[in-house]
């Protein structure tokens, strides 16, 4: 199996995911990803498309992420995880697409508003 490339976005994270056979082993930006994403929620999150399609320990993913925060990051890295697996087999798309894996999260930052201080706070207003 040659390389398959995929991409997975979240807020302004953007993740490109290399993915071929291998042992399992999973790089982000060159370092091991347990040492990139330290807790145990995050480490999961790479899990979870294999544990889904039970396929751990089969293909080698190397990353690279840029942009957004760690929360953002891990949700591109998923997204792009699942889009490779999908690749290889299309079958695996029913079982990821009930567990929302498939689907990227529209949701973006709303943009500041000249004459107020926030996306939707406002000052105080004054009657008199």
């Amino acid at each position: 199996m040659e390389v398959i490339n995929t991409l997975g976005r979240r807020k302004k994270s953007v993740a490109r995911v290399y993915m071929q056979n291998g042992t399992g082993s999973v790089t982000v930006n060159g370092r091991d990803f347990k040492e990139y994403f330290p807790t145990m929620p995050l480490q999961y999150r790479i899990h979870q498309p294999f544990m889904l399609t039970e396929t751990e320990g089969k293909y080698d993913v190397k990353v690279n992420v840029r942009g957004g925060g760690i929360t953002g990051q891990i949700e591109a890295v998923r997204l792009g995880i699942s889009r490779a697996l999908v690749e290889v087999d299309p079958e695996m798309k029913t079982k990821l697409k009930v567990e929302g894996l498939m689907t990227r999260d529209p949701r973006m930052v709303e943009r500041k508003k000249f004459g107020q201080p926030k996306a939707r706070k406002k000052f105080q207003f004054s009657k008199r």
